[in-house]
């Protein structure tokens, strides 16, 4: 992998998601409301979204013309560079409406279809993650590391739900069942920053159900260079069917169990 190219990509999208989170830490309106939904009255876009990815796509037009980008509030281009770049403005979008801290920007950058950096901010913490492929995965001069495999039982996990009814009776299931057989549940509402937990071992594992990949584009190579595994159902790559992020030796027996749960349908 080139290393010049990779640097210069890690810079360039940690000075974006630094822009975009100031943007929206300090550019917050009082009276923030709705600007849109999306799959459903509660899925919601805030002006705050629109804004920060414009100025995202601004920024990186201007310094790398020719690749491509993938927005989640609608940003599309193919570029012909190899690179593609895989943005979520905010993620964690409700709870950037309602004043909660857990919300983060998201920006992967892709090289031939494959994440190779990744930069989730969450300004609200005071904390910038970042990993370049096969470089390991760091806040701020700290190397991430993924906690150890726990005994089933004694695992916290995160998780989230998605916004269309049936969905979300379908994950209640599932967490129903799932709850009683672990030490406890999160439900942080930032898919980006579940992923990053699961990097510094703040959580053991977490699985979610219905993202896209600017959700976990970032997060999930951040987690990947922290020594986690991730993946899909048993011997898939995450998707929007399903996205799995764990130690090795939880990850296996917690993708086997979400299996079983039928965790990756509705």
């Amino acid at each position: 992998m080139n290393q010049t190219l990779t640097a210069e990509l890690l810079s360039v999208a940690l000075e974006a998601a630094d822009r975009a989170g100031t943007l929206l830490k300090e550019g917050r309106p009082a009276d923030l409301g709705v600007a849109a939904t999306k799959t459903s009255s509660i899925d919601v876009v805030t002006e705050m979204d629109i804004a920060a990815e414009k100025l995202i796509t601004g920024f990186l037009a201007e310094r790398r013309p020719h690749d491509g980008l993938l927005g989640e509030e609608g940003a599309s281009s193919e570029g012909s560079s190899g690179v593609r770049w895989v943005i979520d403005p905010i993620d964690g979008t409700v709870n950037y409406l309602y004043g909660l801290p857990s919300w983060a920007v998201s920006i992967a950058a892709e090289l031939d279809g494959e994440a190779v950096v990744g930069v989730v901010a969450a300004p609200m913490r005071g904390e910038t993650y970042r990993a370049v492929r096969g470089e390991g995965a760091y806040e701020g001069e700290r190397r991430l590391r993924c906690s150890p495999a726990p005994a089933f039982e004694q695992a916290l996990l995160g998780t989230g739900f998605g916004y269309l009814t049936a969905r979300r009776a379908a994950q209640a299931e599932v967490l129903r069942t799932l709850l009683p057989e672990v030490r406890d549940i999160r439900r942080g509402g930032s898919a980006a920053i579940d992923l990053c937990d699961v990097a510094c071992g703040r959580l053991n594992g977490y699985y979610e159900r219905g993202l896209n990949p600017w959700d976990y584009a970032a997060g999930a190579l951040i987690a990947r260079e922290a020594g986690a595994l991730t993946g899909g159902r048993p011997g898939a790559a995450a998707s929007g069917e399903l996205t799995v992020a764990a130690a090795p030796g939880f990850f296996e027996p917690l993708q086997a169990r979400l299996e079983e749960l039928g965790a990756w349908h509705d």
